[in-house]
């Protein structure tokens, strides 16, 4: 799944570990999300909406083009 989230924290000029602190998840857990190598659970998925004020699908993209 593509996703804005390496965009998003450079940015506000976060690193993947205060990103993680923020989201209360490991910093590989950013880096395998940042990176395509993992989906993040739906509860997951939500808070770091909330924490970028912007909605799921604007952060991810599921279209496998």
């Amino acid at each position: 799944m593509n996703n804005r989230l390496r965009v998003l924290r450079a940015e506000r000029q976060w690193s993947q570990a205060e990103l993680a602190v923020r989201l209360d998840v490991s910093r590989q857990a950013v880096n395998a999300i940042e990176t395509g190598k993992h989906d993040p659970s739906l509860p997951l998925a939500f808070r770091i909406a909330r924490l970028f004020e912007l909605s799921i699908e604007e952060i991810f993209d599921d279209s496998q083009s």
